[in-house]
């Protein structure tokens, strides 16, 4: 369904992540919108680690409501406050995402939408869709019936 790509012409990752990832035609995609980190009862976790596994497990819930798995993941981005925390980060990250290696990205920011959160992660994934279920996608080509000759006057 996806491939990754760490060519030997590139320098590999300094993480686990994948430096590409190429995606099937006729996959099934999803993008997860800026995940924080508030819990389902609407509360914000408390510090950087806490704020940041909700997030992911955020994000992770949404790529699961979607009938997807955390495989599926091929594109994550994650927007922190302080670069000092990126190592907590990758700890946290693979700890839930076990050996997933979706392309990403990492951008220290200033600020977030609001000044209590500390980390926002967005995600795009994509699936592969059964082959049956894309066949009958496919629009078909309709054979017209033939035109019929107008019948003149007699």
């Amino acid at each position: 369904m996806s491939k990754k790509l760490n060519p030997s012409t590139v320098a590999p990752p300094f993480s686990r992540y994948s430096q590409g990832v190429v995606t099937d035609p006729g996959a099934r995609w999803l993008h997860v919108s800026g995940q924080v980190g508030v819990r389902p009862d609407g509360s914000l976790a408390g510090g950087f680690e806490a704020q940041y596994e909700q997030a992911l497990k955020n994000v992770l819930a949404i790529v699961q409501a979607a009938g997807m798995k955390t495989g599926d993941i091929i594109k994550l981005v994650t927007y922190m406050m302080d670069g000092s925390q990126v190592p907590k980060a990758r700890g946290i990250r693979q700890g839930l995402m076990g050996d997933a290696a979706p392309a990403s990205t990492l951008v220290l920011v200033a600020g977030l939408a609001s000044p209590t959160w500390l980390v926002e992660i967005e995600a795009i994934a994509a699936k592969a869709v059964p082959a049956a279920k894309a066949a009958a996608k496919k629009p078909t080509a309709r054979k017209s019936a033939p035109k019929k000759k107008p019948r003149g006057r007699r």
